[in-house]
Order: structure tokens, then sequence, then C-alpha cells
């Protein structure tokens, strides 16, 4: 078996297992072990590949170089920590009555299966796989956020699932369009027209006419995953009805994974244009989105729903840094969805902990953490100041690259830029330094908090700021002269 193989079938094995014996109480000892597997292959593949260049497989079905890879053992890694995270919190919420036996065995098997879909995802070299994986990321992720069974559960479900499938078939649309311009470039009578390797290669002699109609398709379709502004409403919803781990991993993984898809469609399009239309597209939502975001966050009640603007926020300025292109600016962008999805998930997981503790997610019956559990408090605040870009965290060297990158290319943008970063950090200390340091309400008790994955999470973030390891630095480099075709300084 190779390490693509394991890092594929634990996972979907793992869930399928998890159908079967997932309401016991070892289930949740099964799933951080399933978790270890996949880490541990994803790591040992993502070493052969740094060792020995990208990675064909004989199907020529699977591709593995430095841009996917990394995000490979990423979505591992948050995969397990957020397992180790769910195995105390789920057993809380079958205590507390809001999930049965037959919901916790259905929350076990689709967490494996969530990850198998963005995993494969990641490693098809097949646009139409990409597709179809994406699809099955969608239909998992519905069945978690409706787990709970309330009418703001189903409702949060159905939108999710009725917007994102209009946005998951213009994607399908706008890979057909992709798929037609290949094969009147390439011919008729073959079965390779949609591998990304043979696409890229030839992306030089399409229509330009139809591959940039293909990425508008495939732009309102995968930004509507990424959570892209106007495309974002379901997100939020999303967030504050399904349970607290579903939530790290969709706003820590699932948006990566949809603007990973994104980006492979933007190298084609900018190999077959030589322009920078699909750049110029992706900053101008990226920059919507950024901004609206940043004000939608002084207006939440929930916190789960103040976190996930954040998340848009991010994705907004990973999408424009994306779109920006260069060395620098492409450097940043995956250096930040890097740190995004780290702390991101950190934070989801000490707000989860944090409404078991209170009873609640309204931010305003939230108060005294830091004085009723001291770590859960703690935990909030410093991934509250990570995520807003405070040094010496990685998020603020991320950012400040960002920043330079605008300053250099497009130096008027370098304002608003600056403006929505205090906007959004007004936005979550007005309501983060309530809940941390205001009165503990009357007979609030703490509860059993992992706090494990949180510190590790932050602890990585907090070493990236202060200096990325070279291993990791060469990683990015290698991803960085593959989407922009330059190298950083």
């Amino acid at each position: 078996m190779t390490l693509l193989e394991a890092t594929l079938l634990s996972p979907l094995l793992g869930g399928l297992l998890l159908a079967i014996i997932g309401h016991r109480p070892v289930a949740g000892w099964i799933n951080v072990a399933v978790g270890v597997v996949t880490f541990g292959a994803a790591l040992a593949m993502a070493l052969q590949v740094f060792e020995h260049g990208p990675q064909l497989s004989s199907g020529r079905m699977f591709y593995i170089d430095a841009f996917n890879v990394y995000l490979v053992v990423l979505t591992a890694f948050v995969g397990l920590t957020t397992s180790i995270f769910s195995r105390p919190y789920m057993r809380h919420e079958v205590e507390r009555g809001r999930v049965t036996d037959r919901r916790l065995r259905l929350y076990h098997s689709m967490y494996q299966c969530f990850l198998f879909a963005m995993l494969l995802a990641l490693s098809t070299n097949n646009l139409g796989v990409l597709w179809v994986a994406m699809e099955l990321a969608t239909l998992t992720t519905v069945l978690l956020v409706s787990l709970y069974r309330t009418p703001e559960a189903i409702e949060a479900a159905w939108k999710y699932f009725i917007l994102c499938g209009v946005g998951i078939a213009q994607a399908l649309f706008g890979t057909v369009l992709i798929y037609f311009a290949a094969e009147n470039k390439l011919g008729g009578d073959r079965d390779d027209t949609l591998l990304w390797t043979v696409l890229h290669s030839s992306a030089a002699g399409m229509d330009p006419a139809v591959i940039t109609l293909a990425f508008v398709f495939l732009l309102v379709g995968y930004g509507t995953k990424v959570g892209l502004v106007p495309l974002h409403n379901w997100l939020p919803d999303a967030h504050s009805e399904g349970p607290t781990p579903m939530s790290a991993v969709l706003s820590g993984l699932l948006l990566n994974v949809a603007l990973y898809a994104l980006v492979r469609v933007k190298m084609l399009v900018d190999a077959s244009l030589h322009t920078n239309l699909a750049g110029q597209l992706m900053m101008g939502f990226g920059l919507l989105s950024f901004t609206v975001a940043g004000l939608f966050l002084h207006r939440q009640h929930d916190v789960k729903r103040m976190f996930s603007y954040s998340s848009i926020e991010h994705m907004g300025l990973i999408t424009f840094g994306f779109g920006m292109g260069g060395a620098l600016a492409t450097f940043a962008a995956l250096l930040h969805m890097t740190v995004h999805s780290l702390t991101k998930s950190a934070i989801f997981i000490t707000v989860g902990h944090a409404c078991q503790l209170a009873g609640t997610q309204r931010i305003d019956q939230i108060r005294g953490l830091i004085r009723t559990q001291p770590a859960i408090g703690w935990g909030l605040l410093i991934g509250t100041v990570a995520i807003a870009g405070f040094p010496p965290f990685g998020v603020f060297i991320s950012e400040f690259l960002l920043l330079m990158a605008t300053m250099k290319a497009w130096p008027w943008l370098t304002i608003p830029l600056l403006v929505g970063f205090g906007v959004a950090f007004a936005g979550l200390a007005r309501h983060v330094q309530r809940m941390v340091f205001g009165e503990p309400p009357p007979g609030q008790r703490p509860v059993e908090a992992n706090m494990l994955p949180v510190v590790l999470h932050l602890l990585l973030v907090l070493w990236l700021g202060l200096s990325i390891p070279v291993f990791l630095s060469s990683w990015f480099e290698q991803a960085t002269l593959l989407i922009s075709g330059a190298s950083p300084l």
C-alpha cells in the first residue's frame, strides 16, 4: 500500500467502521486512532515529496506536489487534533441529552467521511473527481450541521445544502466548459482531458473566451464554498447550529480546500490568457469579503457566528493575496492559510468549551471565563489576539507580508486593508473582552475541557511568527514557484 492510499483509505475505512460502532464509548478513541494513522501517512508522504519532487500515480488519477501536499498534512493534522477535542465534547453532549446514540454514530462516521472527501479533493489529478469530492464534502457536512435536529439546525442545513448545491452546480458547468476547451485543443478521442497535469501543459492553446467563461462559473461555484461575499450566507448559520468540532474543521479546513480548487483553476486560466483577469476577479471578491465580514463582526450576538464572520474575513484576505499574484503575495497567502487554519480551529475548540460552561452561545451571557475556568479564558483571549494579527504570532507575519505585496503592486489598496484590519479588531475586542473579563454569572461551574489541541495550535502559530522553519519555508517557496512562476526573495 502506498502512502497516498494509506492517507485516503484510513478515514474512509474509519468512517465505515464508525458507522457500525460509532455510538459506543470506545468510538471516540477509534476516531482519534484513525486520525493518528491518517496524519502519520500524510506526513510521511509529504517528506517523500519534499525529497523527490512531485509524484504522479500510475493511472495519473492522483497528483501530489508541493502545493497540495502541505494542505494534505494540514488537513490531517487539524482533523487529528479536532478529534482529540471532540471525544470529551461529544460525550458531554450525550450527557446533556442533545445527542442520541444513533446521532453520535452518525457524527463519528460523517466526521471521517468528511476528512476523506477533503483529502480526495486535494490529491486528485482529475477536475471531475475534484468536483465529486467537493460535493461529497457538502453532503457530509449537511448531515453534521443538522445533527441536533432542532428547527434552527435543520433550517441551517437546508440553507447550506441549497446555497452550496447551487454553487457546486455552477462549478460543474465551469468544469464542463474546461473539458470543452481541452477537447477542442487536444481532440475528442482522448480520456485524459480533465487531468490537471494535461490541462496545465496544454493551457496555452485553449480558447480564451471559453476559459474565461469557465473561470467565472468556477469562481461563483467554488467561491460559494470558500464563503466569499455575497455567497457567504450559509456559513454563519452552519457554524452556529452544528456541533463545535464541525465548526473547527469547516472553518479551518473546508474553506482552504475550496480555495485550493479555485487557485488550481486560476493557474490554468493564467497560462491560457497570459493576463491577470482571473487574479483581478479574485482580488475584487476577496477585498469585498474582507471588508463586509469585518463590519458584520460588530453586529453579532452568537459567539460562533461572530468567529464565522472572522473566517469569511480571513478567507477574503487569502483570496485577495492569491489574486494579486507575484511571489511575495502568493507566499504570504500560503502562510496565512496555514496560520488561519491553526488559529481558527483552536478558537472554535475554546469557544465550544466556553459554550458548554455557560450553557449558551449568546455573547451577552458568556462572562468571566478567566475567573470561572482560566484555561478557557486564556485560550480564547490568546487565540483572539493571534487571529487579530498581533505580533509575535504567525498571523501578523502573513498579514504584514500581504501589506508589503499590496504596497508594491497596488499601493492605493493599502488603505482599505489597514482600515479593514482595524475594524475587524475592534469588532472582536468589544465582544471578547467582556466574555473573558466580565463578571461571571452565579452558579457557573467548570466543565471538563481538553485544551491540549488549543495549546498545540497556538504554540505552532507562535513558532511560525518567531521563525519559520527552513523545511516549511522551502515548502512554501516550491508551492509559490508552482502557483506564480516566481520564487520569493
